[in-house]
């Protein structure tokens, strides 16, 4: 690897401010990556310095899963997380709700002419400590620069690379009638967290987003009963709600839901009245939807109790033969409601 410039002076981060230079490609980009990217997410991957990584083949008969994810939340701080980290836990998890094991990011920034170079710096202490905990490295990326009042502060967009072992078939398809819907614990924290920073909603008790990475916890799941987890999916936009919906269409099947049954937390809950949201619809990033074969749900459900981002996982419903593919609820007063797709955004900017 080619030595590293040497700069007249180090990086201003604590009163400095983004500027077109640091997009250029110049000195002053080279200085923004070497002093704040590269030393952040450092690892033998990224140190090898190119335009990208060269990285190990998986096992042999693994097959390789790739997702994507953009991050564009407002604010970039909420409590409870930010967007450094949302961006690596919303990355990890799609990659591991195909069943497969995360092995690689990449990340792309885009950043705003005057944003400062201290909040910057503090996304991606948080987006390093995140891949660090979850044992999934940034091994290549991107930084551009636009003009202030074209950009909104920060915009970063993530890939990840994963590897699938030879008989795990978890996919949205999978979903058959008799088969158990599974929820690994309360619903609507994140987007509640995310509105309650954004318009500066006092609360009694603090709601905080529930983001997190999942890997370990779909690991668990898929170890506790082999071949029986069919359908994984974290209900971020559109909540649990859309989520459902999307797994009906998919599987060409319907879902019965008991509400008594999907956990809400009451500051949630309470903030969701207030300002007339319905909690099924609202965003989660610590949260996942599982479909199991009935013969397989207790073992799952008990792997998922067991884990520590699982301790409230409950079954909530059932996969029915349905030509519709709707997906109904019995509510906590006795009647059956219809819960249909998301109709618009309720809470835009939310990941």
């Amino acid at each position: 690897m080619s030595k590293r410039p040497d700069y007249v002076r180090p990086l201003d981060v604590k009163h400095g401010r983004i500027d077109m230079g640091h997009g250029a490609g110049g000195r002053a980009a080279a200085q923004l990556i070497d002093e704040l990217f590269a030393r952040a997410f450092d690892n033998p991957f990224l140190a090898q310095g190119n335009d990208g990584a060269t990285l190990p083949a998986p096992p042999p008969g693994h097959r390789l899963v790739l997702a994507t994810d953009a991050h564009v939340v407002s604010p970039l701080f909420f409590p409870g997380g930010d967007v450094g980290c949302l961006s690596v836990h919303g990355t990890v998890n799609d990659v591991a709700m195909c069943g497969a094991v995360p092995l690689y990011l990449s990340a792309s920034f885009i950043l705003e002419e005057g944003y400062p170079l201290a909040d910057l710096q503090r996304i991606v202490a948080s987006m390093a400590a995140a891949a660090r905990a979850a044992g999934v490295p940034i091994v290549t990326g991107d930084t551009k620069v636009v003009e202030q009042g074209k950009g909104d502060g920060v915009f970063i967009s993530t890939t990840g690379l994963g590897a699938l072992a030879p008989g795990v078939d978890v996919g949205g398809a999978n979903a058959r009638p008799g088969d158990v819907v599974l929820l690994s614990g309360t619903i609507g924290d994140h987007g509640v967290a995310v509105l309650s920073q954004r318009e500066s909603l006092g609360f009694e008790t603090e709601i905080r987003s529930d983001t997190a990475a999942l890997h370990t916890l779909v690991a668990a799941m898929l170890a506790a009963a082999p071949g029986m987890v069919r359908v994984l999916r974290d209900p971020t936009r559109g909540g649990l709600a859309t989520t459902l919906n999307e797994i009906a269409r998919q599987s060409a099947v319907g879902m019965h839901l008991q509400e008594a049954a999907i956990p809400v937390l009451p500051q949630v809950e309470a903030a969701c009245e207030l300002l007339g949201l319905d909690p099924l619809y609202v965003a989660n990033e610590g949260k996942l939807v599982a479909v199991v074969a009935p013969e397989g749900a207790a073992a799952v459900l008990a792997a998922m109790v067991a884990h520590p981002l699982g301790g409230g996982a409950v079954r909530i419903g059932v996969v029915t033969d349905d030509p519709q593919h709707f997906v109904q609820m019995d509510t906590r007063f006795g009647g059956r409601r219809v819960v249909d797709w998301l109709s618009g955004e309720q809470l835009p900017r939310i990941c």
